[in-house]
């Protein structure tokens, strides 16, 4: 009699019979429930309705979340002084080095490229990294032709290139910069919102647009129990809007924060006084490996693949092709020379809808049974 038959072989955990859980320490927990008729699928000689090979390469561990597509850095702007907006550039618009992103009373708040802030008016005989940056725009603009980039000193030489700037600008030639003529940012900006409409008095630090950077990012969150699956460096794959795909790696890994369950927490109101079911997730946050291939409205949904821990060289099998054995644990049905075994494996590594799998006579390129659901 074969040992494939019914009355010697395991039982397969297929597709919706198994859950196959990663518990701490390395074990696994395959939760299995009685079969069906029609489950089986048994063919009348005794041989599996399918085989798959018995595979060796390298196994990912990897996890797909849900996340949404958007833009770096984002951040609100606020007028420096009081008076009337009189116009700000359109929502979506892209704006550059010296581009004008608002004006005030009719006079332009240009962009300049630095990490900090316009927080002083700058004039001749200032010393920091504001003037710094100052000097390195004047020169990128052409303006500063000659000006040390390297000393933080707001020179002669400095005042003339603000003199040029203002020139091509029709602006008042003072050679001073005030606080209220330029805004520093990283780099280019991406109008997100507009916190003002034309003709409102913002006054001092109610903001007038909501800027990001130009680059596109991903970002998702994670429970704070599988933080440890998302690491900064790690590759993951993005799947886009329309069915594209692009690589790229993790950027930050933010802290936790409280969030309601999606399937019944606290929204808007609910009694009870103690709040729903909160669950402490993590921002993660993924740039992209060509970021200006990257094409999707804002915060259009996106999967995103991360690779996980990676084990090299170990044989695996499908998920479905593992059985239950009668004595317990765990084995696969090997098909040779149109006999079938079933033969015991240890399991390792899940991932990718595969299993890591040892066995003192299990080899690459054997065929296994698998239930042909």
């Amino acid at each position: 009699m074969r040992s494939g038959l019914m009355a010697r072989r395991g039982t397969w955990l297929t597709g919706t019979l198994v859950a196959v859980l990663a518990v701490s320490g390395g074990g696994y927990a395959v939760l299995d429930r009685p079969p069906r008729d029609g489950d089986r699928q048994e063919r009348t000689d005794g041989m599996p309705p399918a085989t798959a090979p018995v595979q060796r390469g390298d196994l990912s561990a990897g996890l797909q979340v849900e996340g949404t597509l958007g833009y770096a850095q984002e951040r609100k702007l606020a007028a420096p002084g009081p008076g009337v907006l009189t116009w700000t550039a359109s929502e979506g618009a892209a704006v550059e080095r010296d581009g004008k992103l608002y004006e005030v009373n009719g006079k332009p708040v240009r962009l300049m490229y630095g990490s900090v802030p316009m927080y002083r008016p700058l004039k001749a005989g200032d010393k920091g990294e504001d003037v710094k940056q100052l000097k390195r725009n004047l020169v990128a603009l052409g303006y500063g032709t000659g000006l040390d980039t390297s000393d933080g000193t707001f020179t002669a030489g400095t005042t003339a290139a603000v003199k040029r700037w203002q020139k091509a600008h029709k602006a008042q030639e003072t050679g001073e910069v005030a606080k209220e003529d330029i805004a520093f940012a990283t780099g280019p900006q991406r109008v997100k919102r507009n916190d003002s409409a034309v003709g409102d008095e913002p006054g001092p630090g109610k903001p007038v647009l909501t800027v990001t950077g130009t680059e596109r990012i991903a970002r998702f969150q994670l429970d704070a129990a599988k933080a440890d699956a998302a690491r900064t460096g790690d590759q993951v794959t993005v799947r886009l809007p329309g069915g594209g795909s692009a690589t790229g790696k993790i950027d930050a890994v933010g802290g936790t924060a409280g969030q309601d369950d999606p399937n019944g927490g606290s929204g808007g109101g609910g009694g009870g006084g103690g709040g729903g079911d909160k669950k402490a997730k993590v921002e993660v946050s993924v740039v992209f490996d060509s970021p200006g291939d990257v094409k999707g409205p804002d915060q259009s949904p996106v999967s995103v693949r991360l690779t996980g821990e990676t084990r090299k060289g170990v044989l695996s099998v499908p998920v479905n092709a593992l059985l239950a054995l009668p004595g317990g644990g765990f084995g696969v049905q090997v098909v040779e020379d149109g006999r079938t075994r079933d033969v015991k494996v240890e399991l390792g590594m899940f991932g990718n809808g595969r299993v890591e799998v040892t066995g003192d006579s299990l080899k690459e390129g054997m065929r296994v049974g698998v239930p042909k659901l």
